[in-house]
């Protein structure tokens, strides 16, 4: 392909939830503000406890640090711009910043499932390995392998981008989504997007299949070991350890395997369908997500609880 390519669309428009009445529209931008807060202020609030904590300064609290990222600025990239579409009936979006917008998205997307592969990992060797777990997973491991799967979906997602820049876009210029998307943009090029759609989903596929395979097998290797152990309070206890992160992953990849086995089946959902699951499974994780390592984490628990202790003892 060449940078050559006449582009003849210079905005987008984002069509949000088809068919939804414009009376709707206030309520729903209120909604997602309210979304989009509890995803900043939950994400937010866990990265900058376990920053200020040195209790908290361990490989799997270093885990969480870099989920919350990654939901924190993928609701900052994605929720304002539809927030201000519902707000003030402005639906477009520049072509270059849609294709910025996304980047982040799929960026975001294959880091965020990376992490979670690093996250089962730990889990297998703190419950499999306890004896070397310290000496395996210390706080530089976490960081170097937090690190490469921030950095690993850089190098494809900027060729996935640069591919899909140089078609030319000639269409109706009206993404069917909520914010943009690759499938949404190639949809509107005026060239045959076969072979960039191929590799994009196989990228695609690789950054949700590859980690989710290690995923699926550190948890059966964990639940086969736990199950070997005699005692039911030591089962119970080792598998209380994982429960964040089974529900931040099964979060996670049980809606996005859902819809793709539904699609691969030949089941279709209806445009509003479709984009209501795809921003829930997309969203609800990022604001939730705070409220399952707050509750769901002894430690962070006991922390939260000594806190307000003393700020009681305080007041």
């Amino acid at each position: 392909m060449s940078f050559s390519n006449v582009t003849r669309i210079r905005h987008f428009f984002l069509l949000g939830f088809a068919g939804l009445p414009p009376k709707y529209y206030a309520p729903l931008s209120v909604l997602l503000l309210l979304v989009f807060l509890a995803i900043a202020c939950g994400n937010t609030f866990i990265i900058i406890l376990i920053k200020m904590d040195r209790l908290l300064h361990k490989p799997t609290y270093l885990i969480f640090c870099h989920l919350a990222l990654t939901d924190l600025a993928f609701g900052a990239v994605t929720l304002p711009r539809i927030i201000w579409k519902y707000w003030t009936g402005n639906s477009l979006i520049s072509f270059h910043a849609c294709f910025v917008q996304m980047y982040f998205v799929h960026f975001l997307g294959a880091t965020h499932s990376f992490i979670l592969m690093v996250m089962a990992l730990d889990r297998l060797v703190a419950i499999c390995l306890p004896l070397r777990y310290v000496a395996v997973f210390t706080n530089t491991t976490v960081t170097l392998l937090c690190g490469a799967s921030w950095l690993m979906p850089i190098i494809w997602m900027v060729s996935l981008v640069l591919d899909a820049l140089t078609l030319p876009y000639c269409g109706s210029a009206v993404i069917v989504q909520c914010y943009c998307d690759h499938i949404g943009i190639m949809a509107l090029s005026c060239e045959d997007t076969y072979a960039v759609a191929e590799v994009a989903f196989g990228l695609a596929m690789y950054s949700l299949l590859f980690p989710l395979a290690i995923v699926i097998a550190s948890y059966l290797v964990i639940i086969v070991t736990v199950m070997r152990v005699s005692s039911p309070n030591s089962r119970t206890k080792a598998l209380s350890t994982c429960t964040p992160q089974l529900l931040t992953t099964c979060l996670y990849y049980m809606p996005r395997c859902f819809v793709y086995m539904a699609n691969n089946a030949g089941f279709t959902f209806s445009v509003p369908l479709r984009i209501s699951v795809i921003m829930a499974y997309s969203l609800l994780p990022a604001a939730v997500n705070p409220l399952i390592y707050c509750f769901k984490t002894q430690h962070i628990k006991e922390t939260l609880k000594k806190k307000f202790c003393r700020s009681k003892i305080g007041v």
